[in-house]
């Protein structure tokens, strides 16, 4: 059997393995062009802002370091079975995460983050849309009938 007919499924479709695939060099290209766009966005920029005042930012960093420690004492208790202390500790960081949560340049940043999620998404769905249109354009394909004769 030559490696062509290995490579072929039931249907007689070459198949791939996902590691075996190499990418063209002009995909490579412009996706490497749109990820330097997108990272020198104004929504990059903004989490970028966001995320150096919430290293500057004294409070925040001292309770998450708070947040840290009592977690760590969450492992050492857990591992001596008190769910009691486990309990009251999670209660705290309970707190220290509200706290957190309150305080403006943590909304900032987690706002920032939120816009670069929504604009990687819409970036994917508009090259998986297009993509998927200009294969069934191509391809020739449309809906099954609904109905034979």
């Amino acid at each position: 059997m030559s490696t062509e007919e290995q490579r072929l499924n039931k249907y007689g479709m070459k198949t791939y393995n996902t590691r075996d695939l190499i990418v063209r060099e002009d995909i490579m290209g412009k996706a490497k062009e749109l990820a330097t766009l997108i990272s020198t966005s104004e929504e990059v920029r903004h989490f970028q802002q966001a995320e150096q005042k919430i290293l500057n930012h004294e409070r925040v960093q001292g309770l998450i370091a708070t947040i840290k420690k009592k977690q760590k004492e969450i492992v050492a208790f857990e591992s001596f079975n008190n769910k009691d202390m486990v309990a009251k500790i999670e209660r705290e960081i309970e707190v220290l995460q509200d706290e957190i949560d309150g305080i403006p340049v943590v909304n900032e940043f987690q706002q920032s983050q939120s816009d670069i999620n929504y604009l990687l998404q819409l970036v994917i769905s508009v090259i998986r849309d297009t993509v998927s249109e200009k294969i069934n354009v191509e391809a020739g394909t449309e809906a099954p009938p609904t109905t034979c004769g």
